[in-house]
């Protein structure tokens, strides 16, 4: 047991890692299946697990880069607590319109000059999970007005 918790501890010097994600990395070594939960449950409680941590961490990285949907999906294959989710959609967006914003003019800067251009913004930012009244907001408030 001391082995896999000395494995787990490895993998979590390295980045964060959610309980699920971390089960599944270390189930794929043959490991008796209550041993690793016994190993796991011993990280939360030392708090080298934490899978609030992690959401933290993934959003902060995630964040300037995408939209809420992207991100809550990304953590949603990580097996996080559904009240946590609903928390952290929550605080996403609420920012949700100055990220695009900022996902916007790091990529086009310029306000699109034809309908053919505007749908290109548009399915740029779609495409890193912005949802759509976020991105109809940002053009009509934003971008005509400049």
């Amino acid at each position: 047991m001391s082995d896999l918790r000395a494995r787990a501890l490895a993998y979590l010097s390295r980045r964060e890692y959610s309980r699920a994600e971390l089960r599944r990395k270390l189930s794929r070594e043959s490991v008796n299946p209550d041993q690793l939960d016994a190993a796991l449950d011993h990280l939360e409680r030392e708090n080298f697990l934490s899978d609030a941590r992690f959401a933290e961490q993934r959003i902060a990285q995630r964040s300037a880069r995408f939209g809420t949907r992207r991100i809550i999906a990304e953590l949603k294959q990580h097996v996080l607590d559904e009240a946590q989710l609903a928390s952290l959609t929550a605080q996403l967006r609420d920012t949700e319109l100055s990220r695009a914003r900022a996902v916007w003019e790091k990529k086009f800067g310029s306000a699109p000059k034809t309908p053919a251009e505007r749908a290109k913004q548009m399915r740029f930012l779609a495409m890193r999970g912005f949802d759509a009244n976020t991105i109809t907001q940002l053009f009509k408030s934003h971008l005509i007005n400049q």
